[in-house]
């Protein structure tokens, strides 16, 4: 009978994080799904780079956003949207005609070492893993994109 107590406090430790868990959806952080007006995109080399950007970067870095559902489940909602309101910030290839707080070779580097898209979003969406040929074909494009159309050029 020893097992007992401890299946008692287990069930306590279990409503504890239950009632812990109800009790944050409560916080609307991370639930205002409302994306801003897309203001201007860079002039794309090609049709390529925009889709593999699409594909890997627009989530976090445009005004583009596709929420999934457990984007309304919060602790999830809290990082999802702080990591949209950080990734927008450092580049948003929707508000192209603002100065970006990053430069070409942070992105191109970011790609080369594999720091983005970051593994967890990789690992919920199938089309953010990049091939080693699409990265490097990004990385590219995003280059011939950059030096042709840069940031803040009206």
């Amino acid at each position: 009978m020893t097992w007992l107590p401890r299946m008692k406090w287990l069930f306590r430790i279990f409503v504890v994080c239950l009632v812990g868990f109800l009790a944050i959806q409560v916080i609307p952080y991370g639930r205002d799904h409302d994306n801003p007006k897309s203001v201007r995109e860079p002039t794309w080399d090609s049709t390529q780079t925009r889709t593999l950007a699409m594909q890997a970067c627009f989530d976090c870095h445009s005004n583009l956003t596709e929420y999934p559902w457990y984007s309304n489940v919060a602790p999830v909602s809290w990082a999802l949207e702080r990591d949209v309101e950080d990734g927008r910030t450092v580049l948003n290839f929707s508000e192209w005609n603002r100065p970006q707080d990053t430069d070409l070779a942070a992105v191109v580097e970011s790609l080369e070492d594999d720091r983005m898209p970051p593994w967890y979003y990789r690992l919920l969406h199938d089309d953010s893993r990049l091939s080693e040929t699409e990265r490097q074909q990004l990385q590219a494009g995003l280059v011939r994109t950059w030096t042709a159309s840069p940031p803040g050029d009206s």
